[in-house]
């Protein structure tokens, strides 16, 4: 015990040292902190990741097929397997990508799969996150520090390598590019994960540039450099679609670049993630992907999600007013661990105002049955507690094919109360081991 206290205090030493942060807004102010972390790895052995990875690429295959069907012939709408008020209005669909086909067809090139595992030893993914999914960086540097500290761990206990994710993402760039650099777009130090905007940057050989020294000329995207003005074949953006052009989205964006959209559906340029992806990972189709896969691949699905409920259909709606104080609720315009109610934390005052609001705004809400997910053990002090975890899985697509990188983030609450593992609610994180046999 004291030899995990020692490596956990160094490691964490380490990562303060290369200033590995995640920010967190509160009351309406930026506090940057360092992400707290755990030695005790999660082990996820070969066969059940043999599992978790054909899942996980069988269901991005299908949100890539629903987000090119959804902005072009729309035959999932005409068909039946998805209402038409699920995308029209849902927050995450954007009108002016309509009729836009990225370049190589792909519209989620940088995946993150949420999933937990339940006490009965099945997976269940939680979210899809298609727009700017953060977090590959942490268990990144993580294992590199914890290489260097025991350089024999990893290869005595036979763990799959994770230090190819900076490839990874460089040759996902380069199987799409345009013809030019590859760009890593930030708003700047002040966003939550400007750590690992910087750090990815480096790892893919990518220029980190913001807003400033991107401009956009005759539909093309330029880079100004010392070397003279550079032409931009992919951006890998950590931007948000409203304020990635303020000619296109939210006029008083300050921190877009005017005409990239231009340039975009001139095919001049190639944008990662794809503009208007969060249509496909908006809480409300989360329900429909398992009907995806079966649409589009024509195959049952390998992971399954929560069970789920719509208040948008009466039966749903039905079941979700008669049992609100037991399930999870969720607000489908919310992320983060933000918009999430568990129904039997709140009062009875609480939960009638919550049944009006379900009833006024369906279409609004989502309700899954709470899963027992396991813990895991975590270092707090001098004392080994347990505390709930989930696993946040990268998958990454580009014109040649879909890739699983065989690593992860898990995080975990250090709240023992709480099933809320995120980052900005004050979680912390642990690496993943991927056993090879």
């Amino acid at each position: 015990m004291d030899n995990m206290i020692r490596h956990k205090e160094q490691i964490n030493r380490q990562l303060a040292r290369y200033g590995v942060k995640f920010g967190i807004y509160k009351n309406g102010a930026f506090h940057e902190r360092l992400f707290p972390y755990d030695p005790i790895p999660r082990i996820i052995t070969a066969q059940e990741w043999s599992v978790l990875e054909r899942g996980l690429r069988q269901r991005v295959e299908a949100l890539n097929h629903f987000l090119r069907d959804i902005y072009g012939a729309k035959r999932i709408l005409s068909d039946g397997v998805v209402p038409e008020d699920f995308v029209y209005r849902s927050p995450g669909y954007l009108p002016q990508c309509e009729g836009i086909m990225p370049v190589g067809g792909v519209y989620s090139h940088i995946s993150g799969i949420d999933l937990v595992k339940g006490k009965d030893g099945a997976w269940y993914i939680l979210e899809d996150n298609l727009r700017i999914p953060s977090g590959a960086s942490y268990p990144l540097i993580a294992r590199g520090l914890c290489r260097r500290c025991s350089p024999d761990t990893f290869r005595r206990n036979g763990v799959l390598d994770n230090r190819n994710y900076g490839q990874l993402l460089r040759k996902t760039m380069d199987s799409v590019n345009t013809g030019g650099i590859n760009v890593v777009f930030t708003p700047g130090r002040y966003n939550a994960a400007y750590f690992e905007h910087s750090y990815l940057a480096e790892q893919a050989g990518a220029v980190l540039a913001e807003a400033g020294d991107l401009y956009v000329r005759d539909c093309a995207l330029y880079y100004r450099s010392t070397q003279g003005d550079q032409r931009v074949g992919a951006v890998y953006r950590r931007v948000s679609d409203e304020y990635m052009d303020p000619l296109a989205f939210e006029p008083e964006s300050l921190i877009g670049i005017p005409n990239l959209m231009a340039a975009y559906r001139s095919g001049n340029v190639a944008v990662l993630n794809a503009f208007g992806n969060g249509v496909a990972d908006d809480k409300g189709i989360y329900y429909f992907v398992p009907k995806m896969i079966r649409y589009y691949l024509g195959e049952e699905p390998v992971l399954h999600n929560a069970p789920t409920y719509l208040p948008f259909y009466e039966a749903d709606s039905k079941y979700v007013l008669e049992h609100l104080d037991t399930l999870v609720i969720k607000d489908v315009a919310e992320a983060g661990g933000y918009g999430v109610l568990f129904g039997s934390k709140l009062t009875s005052q609480a939960l009638d105002e919550l049944r009006q609001t379900i009833l006024a705004q369906p279409r609004r809400f989502i309700a899954q049955e709470v899963i027992d997910f396991q813990d895991l053990p975590i270092l707090e002090g001098e004392e080994q507690v347990e505390r709930k975890a989930d696993l946040r899985a990268f998958v990454l697509t580009g014109a040649e094919g879909t890739t699983v990188w065989p690593s992860g983030l898990t995080r975990f609450s250090r709240n023992p109360d709480s099933f809320i593992v995120n980052s900005s609610q004050g979680g912390g994180f642990k690496d993943t081991w991927i056993l090879s046999h």
